[in-house]
């Protein structure tokens, strides 16, 4: 099911990333000599694949590794010939590109530099290495030059019209709206009573720009403007960014000018005079036209080579070899208002998945099969009902498939809105996104026995040079610097967050008790600035709540507007048949996929 977050991964992506590691295997894996290449395993194009070859790049695939048997067996295999079927034609296409010398010599001198090849022996050696000769790895640079230079072409021709750049603003609004803004001057000082100082004068009306000239320590010379450059004295709009963070939390949190500090954060002061909110706001298209024009073109150019990669697979004229060590099974596992689906489409988003390389490492490839075979089928099934939608809305939709998909949901929701009270609602409903975590600054020591910590701690609570006063006791000093809970370990985490009762304090901070370590080792913790939970005023998070309602509402919405299409559609999931077909008669057959969606009559 298709989120309402944005989805950059693509298929063209994974077809791409396959691509070119088959190609960069080829470039870096010792290579057979032409004699030693043994029998063509595969013609693509009429041009042979052999043994070896693939052997060589069988060996570099980790899917390969787990030694699959059985259906998995066939599976892989049917996705790593795709890969190479696909990258041979994506070579044989791309060798009309032309390629100077002098962009491979460039290319040699890139991989010399890389692998510290600065002499002529070490050179000779990396080549006896990897099984190339100089002629040969500039004959395989060249190739990979071509390919490159060739997706370049497609993505370069594929330039948006006007309309489409304006329609694709209007889609995606959302990813240009600015954040919110302050005019504000600050004071930093170093020596908190200073700051209370300062901060009384501030309340009682006295000049802040004339109070931050004499005293701050940072753009005293700008009378603390924010923004203000050299030589300038007002202050400019400026994001939460240009604050510590909890310092800028306070500082928005007015909604309106006012006063705030002194706040610590970093060992410093903090005394800010908002001077004006500036609430962030959705920019027209004019203000953002430069970026929109190049995100449009880089969506358009994804969608360019797409189509490119499919259509140079569905042209490629493949034939195999009958005694191949291989089995390539392509059948249609899908058909949706007839159009297919293959086997192959829904292997490659599956086993680029990191997860179903790591299940198969760990003999748990059946899992894969199971779960997400059948899922990622789904999710295409749904962005084929999407892509379609999107067709005969008219409208100018770009991008790979994926994108099209997500911008259609995107501008069949685009009319949701939600009312303060559901904002309310959610917010009462959802405290933890509202709340700032507690908080403290730790620092612990670790002692091999018990007698040495106790020892520890009492001069700790004395107070001196922590260092020293650790090193007296031979134990260890991390700094664990400011942490939320279930940062730290286990045991240290309770003593900071659980306990409820605070610790004695000495000049160094609160010191824990001695607690003994899983290890058998004994830690004191050091903990300073203890910030307990809070939950933000609603005042101070309405535009996020009333964000998360509608975020929430227009989720619901694009499920049912898929629920919908798929009632519609003429849908045939054949997933289970054709594994269970695949499936070798001596081998337990996989259990059942999820039910098949029914075809409608």
């Amino acid at each position: 099911m298709f989120g309402i977050n944005r989805r950059i991964i693509t298929i063209l992506f994974g077809l791409l990333a396959l691509a070119f590691a088959v190609g960069a295997i080829l470039l870096f894996t010792p290579k057979a000599g032409q004699q030693a290449r043994g029998k063509p395993v595969l013609w693509v194009n009429g041009k042979a694949v052999y043994e070896l070859d693939l052997l060589r790049l069988q060996g570099n695939d980790p899917l390969y590794a787990a030694n699959p048997q059985g259906l998995l067996k066939t599976l892989v295999d049917t996705h790593f010939l795709e890969q190479v079927i696909l990258t041979e034609a994506l070579k044989q296409d791309a060798a009309r590109v032309r390629v100077g010398s002098a962009e491979v010599r460039k290319e040699v001198d890139r991989i010399r530099e890389q692998y510290g090849l600065k002499d002529k022996k070490a050179y000779e050696q990396f080549l006896n290495q990897i099984g190339f000769t100089d002629a040969e790895l500039r004959g395989e640079i060249k190739t990979q030059l071509q390919i490159q230079k060739r997706l370049e072409q497609i993505r370069s021709s594929a330039k948006p019209t006007p309309e489409e750049v304006r329609f694709y603003f209007e889609v995606h609004q959302e990813n240009y709206k600015g954040e919110p803004r302050v005019r504000a001057r600050q004071i930093v000082l170093d020596d908190k009573k200073l700051a209370e100082e300062v901060a009384a004068k501030a309340k009682s009306g006295e000049d802040f720009a004339a109070l931050a000239k004499q005293y701050s320590k940072v753009g005293a010379e700008q009378g603390g403007a924010l923004g203000a450059g050299p030589g300038e004295s007002e202050p400019k709009p400026v994001t939460k960014v240009v604050f510590p963070e909890k310092v800028a939390e306070a500082v928005f949190a007015l909604k309106g000018p006012g006063l705030v500090g002194p706040m610590e954060a970093g060992g410093r002061y903090y005394l800010v005079k908002v001077e004006e909110y500036l609430p962030a706001k959705a920019p027209s298209f004019e203000e953002v036209k430069d970026q929109v024009e190049k995100d449009a073109a880089q969506a358009k150019g994804n969608g360019a080579l797409e189509a490119y990669l499919e259509e140079l697979r569905k042209k490629a004229q493949v034939r195999f070899a009958e005694d191949s060590p291989y089995t390539y099974k392509n059948p249609a596992v899908a058909t949706v208002n007839g159009k297919e689906i293959l086997l192959s489409q829904v292997l490659q988003p599956v086993f680029s998945n990191q997860q179903t390389a790591a299940l198969l490492q760990q003999g748990l490839g059946e899992l894969a099969v199971q779960f997400f075979l059948p899922q990622t089928l789904e999710s295409l099934i749904d962005r084929e009902l999407l892509v379609e939608e999107a067709k005969k809305s008219g409208k100018p939709f770009i991008g790979s498939k994926d994108e099209i998909a997500q911008a259609y949901v995107l501008y069949a929701t685009r009319d949701v809105t939600a009312t303060e009270e559901e904002a309310r609602r959610y917010y009462a409903e959802n405290p933890a996104l509202f709340t700032v975590p507690a908080s403290a600054e730790v620092v612990g020591v670790v002692f091999k026995n018990e007698a040495k910590a106790k020892a520890f701690r009492e001069a700790a609570l004395k107070g001196g040079d922590l260092q020293a006063l650790a090193k007296a006791q031979e134990g260890t000093v991390t700094e664990y610097g400011t942490v939320n809970p279930n940062q730290l370990p286990a045991v240290l985490d309770r003593l900071v967050f659980k306990v409820k009762e605070t610790f004695p304090k000495g000049p160094l901070g609160e010191v824990s008790e001695v607690v003994k370590l899983e290890d058998g080792t004994f830690a004191v913790l050091l903990i300073k600035n203890r910030q307990a939970e809070v939950l933000k005023p609603y005042a101070q998070v309405a535009e996020e709540a009333l964000g998360g309602v509608i975020a929430k509402k227009r989720q619901a919405k694009a499920q049912a507007l898929i629920q919908d299409l798929r009632k519609k559609a003429k849908i045939e999931n054949r997933l289970s048949q054709v594994l269970a077909e695949l499936t070798p008669k001596t081998e337990e057959k996989p259990k059942e996929a999820p039910k098949e969606t029914p075809a409608k009559p």
